[in-house]
């Protein structure tokens, strides 16, 4: 090999990893937090002064929830072969020194290749932005849960959010019931997991229409007047608006299985691009950068083994038996529905009046564990469930000198309450948490009780309530 590289053409693994982060519009310095690596580190190895160890290329792809890593592995191999013009030894090196050649032949062309071929997979569904999300940790919950639990077929799925630990169930449980009274997660729910007919082609044909669309050739909306330069790029917003009312316009051509998928697929697809930190409480008050609206499908697939509800868990709690009640419900004051306010007016499209800054609706699905009265609903969620064993997510922010942060059920109260349903024991898993900016801790765990229950102690151990 003769040294015939022109390093300035060369599209580097730092350049992508660089353009992936943009258009996920997440700053260096959050990247920096969130994988350890050292900001300066990070700049250097975007800029190509260097090569990112493979230790820090998987790091990135969790980061950015970048499902092929072994693809950002190829890439700096790759970039190592060049600069070292050096054989490697293994399926990986000769996949990379094809890269090589291709980077070398098709210099600049070669990022949008590299991007077209990632960006046409389908999104899976922990790629969402969501606070609390258990993500990272859903390994750590079912694993825990397979080892101290026995003769388990149900799962109950109490404050579902984002559906991570339905997806995981529905891989290791016999029935699995999901539960979330946010518009928006239920009809993810639906569009991921629910049972129900959908032909790919036909989805496939709308999002090709709207990816086609010229937003200069349509009118303002709802969306892009109330939402345009604010939550989104403007011509963004068009897209959203136009897109989201033909949906609505065709929903008789769809099953309720498609009508679902094109509905989540919007969400998904314009999540990436919203001008948030990653929730609606508030948009960046900065010029919003033009990125493209291009849509690609969910990653939905159809079970026979779940039942979807969108109520209040308590009142579910009621009409349901479990052998699992996993319970992980918001602890803090903030309003889940109020966070994501605008995929819920997405989802519903009743255009409603929006007040304030931020642009609300007027409150509705406000949640009492957000309140002063946590404690009491948490105690009857309890006393009301009809499971084997009980499973309680938790993590100890409670003593955050954020007032919205701060949570509303100690971990000394969420104890005394699932002890009266019988043996309960606490297991932890070091985990980011995220805060205002306030809290500052450093010994921050993600708590898991397990609760076997006993339900003639549970009887005797809650009188006063039944007395009541």
């Amino acid at each position: 090999m003769s040294k015939v590289v022109n390093i300035k053409n060369m599209i580097t693994l730092g350049y992508i990893l660089r353009r992936i982060r943009e258009d996920k519009q997440m700053p260096l310095q959050r990247v920096s937090e969130s994988s350890g690596i050292d900001a300066t580190l990070l700049s250097k190895i975007e800029t190509g002064k260097r090569i990112a160890t493979t230790e820090q290329v998987l790091k990135l792809a969790h980061v950015y929830e970048f499902d092929d890593a072994t693809t950002l592995l190829i890439q700096r191999q790759s970039d190592e072969i060049i600069s070292k013009l050096n054989s490697v030894d293994s399926d990986i090196a000769l996949k990379a020194l094809q890269a090589a050649k291709e980077k070398v032949a098709y210099g600049s062309q070669y990022l949008s290749l590299f991007m077209e071929a990632n960006y046409s997979k389908p999104i899976a569904l922990e790629s969402r932005r969501y606070i609390g999300s258990k993500t990272k940790l859903i390994d750590w919950i079912m694993d825990t849960i397979r080892q101290e639990t026995e003769d388990v077929h149900t799962f109950f799925d109490v404050f579902a959010g984002t559906g991570v630990v339905t997806k995981a169930a529905l891989k290791s449980f016999d029935y699995v019931f999901t539960n979330d009274f946010l518009h928006s997660n239920n009809i993810i729910y639906k569009a991921f997991f629910g049972d129900g007919d959908f032909d790919e082609i036909k989805i496939g044909d709308f999002l090709d229409k709207y990816n086609d669309i010229d937003p200069n050739s349509i009118s303002e909306n709802y969306f892009s007047i109330n939402f345009g330069g604010k939550y989104f790029e403007h011509e963004v917003a068009k897209l959203v608006g136009y897109i989201r009312q033909d949906i609505e316009d065709n929903k008789e051509s769809l099953t309720e299985k498609e009508y679902c998928i094109l509905i989540a697929t919007l969400i998904y697809n314009i999540d990436r691009l919203a001008n948030t930190v990653g929730h609606f409480e508030a948009y960046i008050k900065k010029p919003i950068k033009h990125q493209p609206l291009k849509l690609r499908m969910i990653e939905a697939e159809s079970y026979d083994n779940i039942a979807i509800f969108k109520q209040d868990s308590n009142l579910l709690a009621k009409s349901l038996t479990a052998d699992i009640a996993y319970i992980d419900p918001p602890y803090n004051s903030r309003q889940y529905c109020r966070f994501y306010h605008v995929y819920e007016t997405l989802v519903k499209w009743d255009m409603p009046q929006l007040y304030g800054v931020a642009l609300k609706p007027a409150p509705e699905n406000m949640s009492r564990y957000c309140t002063s009265r946590a404690v009491d609903a948490f105690e009857d969620l309890i006393f009301n469930l009809n499971a084997k064993y009980i499973v309680v997510s938790y993590n100890n922010t409670y003593n955050s000198r954020s007032s919205s942060s701060e949570n509303k059920i100690t971990l000394e109260q969420i104890k005394c309450i699932l002890e009266k349903c019988g043996r309960t024991h606490i297991y932890e898993s070091s985990h980011r948490f995220f805060n205002a900016g306030k809290t500052d801790f450093s010994n921050h765990k993600e708590l898991l009780f397990i609760t076997t229950v006993d339900e003639e102690y549970k009887r005797k151990s809650f009188a006063s309530i039944l007395c009541g």
